[in-house]
């Protein structure tokens, strides 16, 4: 096997995520160490081919019914992709963002009804119109007629708005139900991520058309917004519905080191910033520890940060051993990590193009089998994940 598709194989974790109702206890998740894990046929080999190439920071993508692609550009175009890697010019009706640090237009979702509703979800930052300083993430949705957006109704807007460019998630993820989870950043700003009456670092779940669902953990509980699905997040980049289980995992950035694999679950404590498994930026101790009753654990964690950003569990047949897997995609790795499971618990990671040398921004199977990847740059790319 190429050094791309090496194997750092990793050990089995003796972390067990705790699922009780109210307290659950801490079970403390180990780092990976090298075992096997499925890896491709020895005489297999793989290789990254450009689809379409000339789009500015692509950050999100979704494939439309008829193989064309809806790819977002974070400075706040919306471009359609042929299946021919055609780019198209900028779609109408995109909402205006705010276009700084790493702000701008990010996730780009269809509604799972889309071939009869047309509907397109958009995930951004939005500017404050009072002070443009000030912008928070939010959600809005317009039907897809032609090349222009139609119909375009904001769905949410996380509160408060704050100043600075960082943080802000943020990915959506449509449940089996039909209802979605919005997983969002802290905004840098890390203690709010335990304040339960604001939108920072949370999970929200909410029904497709913004409102919020009845059985939502905090509803009708004083001193919590009702959105609120799960708290204690720092900068969520990754979210993925498992196939099967239907139940939500996402992809969190830590600090120095302590990058998270979680799934989040009603109601449930994720720690952000009281504990962590990351240090502060040049050294030093962030919060209480790594464990503390009532907080969950992560499923699995990497130190030093891979900063783990879109993320896909595979279901296709292209490539041996990969059923199953969750591959997220690694901007500062600047390569896809391939995690294996067993149930919740992660057993195995195989890093490949580690050759790559491009941040990998998002990461979705397409409906031919073929794992498609975003590349953050300036000349960003559609790259599509083939066997030699």
């Amino acid at each position: 096997m190429s050094a791309s598709n090496s194997l750092i194989i990793t050990s089995l974790l003796s972390l067990v995520a705790c699922h009780g109702a109210e307290t659950p206890t801490a079970a403390v998740p180990v780092p990976v160490a090298p075992m096997q894990s499925a890896p491709l046929q020895a005489a297999t080999k793989l290789q990254a081919v450009t689809v379409a190439r000339g789009l500015e920071h692509p950050w999100g993508l979704a494939f439309l019914p008829d193989g064309r692609m809806l790819v977002s550009e974070r400075p706040g175009r919306l471009r359609l992709v042929a299946r021919d890697g055609a780019v198209s010019a900028p779609l109408k009706g995109v909402p205006a963002v705010f276009a700084s640090g790493q702000g701008g237009l990010l996730d780009v979702v269809l509604h799972p009804a889309f071939a009869t509703n047309q509907w397109v979800y958009l995930v951004y930052a939005e500017p404050d119109p009072q002070q443009a300083s000030l912008a928070g993430t939010a959600v809005a949705r317009g039907k897809l007629v032609g090349e222009q957006l139609q119909g375009v109704q904001v769905l949410f807007r996380q509160q408060p708005k704050v100043a600075g460019g960082n943080h802000f998630g943020a990915r959506l993820a449509f449940a089996l139900d039909g209802r979605f989870f919005l997983a969002m950043g802290e905004r840098f700003q890390r203690d709010r991520a335990q304040h339960p009456m604001e939108h920072l670092g949370k999970v929200v779940r909410l029904h497709d058309d913004g409102r919020v669902p009845a059985d939502n953990p905090f509803v009708g509980r004083p001193g919590y917004q009702p959105e609120i699905w799960s708290l204690g997040h720092r900068n969520v980049q990754g979210a993925a519905i498992h196939p099967q289980s239907g139940q939500l995992w996402t992809a969190e950035h830590g600090a120095q080191g302590g990058d998270e694999i979680n799934t989040p679950k009603a109601g449930r404590n994720y720690g952000w910033p009281v504990i962590t498994y990351g240090r502060n930026y040049g050294g030093g101790k962030i919060g209480e520890g790594t464990a503390k009753d009532g907080m969950e654990q992560p499923q699995h964690y990497w130190d030093p940060s891979i900063a783990p950003s879109g993320m896909a569990f595979y279901t296709g047949n292209r490539y041996p051993g990969w059923r199953g897997s969750l591959l997220v995609g690694a901007l500062r790795g600047q390569h896809v990590a391939r995690l294996s499971l067993d149930g919740e618990r992660v057993v195995a990671e195989e890093k490949l193009l580690m050759e790559l040398g491009r941040r990998v921004r998002d990461v979705r199977q397409g409906p031919d089998g073929w794992v498609y990847l975003l590349t953050d740059a300036a000349d960003g790319e559609v790259l599509r994940l083939e066997l030699q």
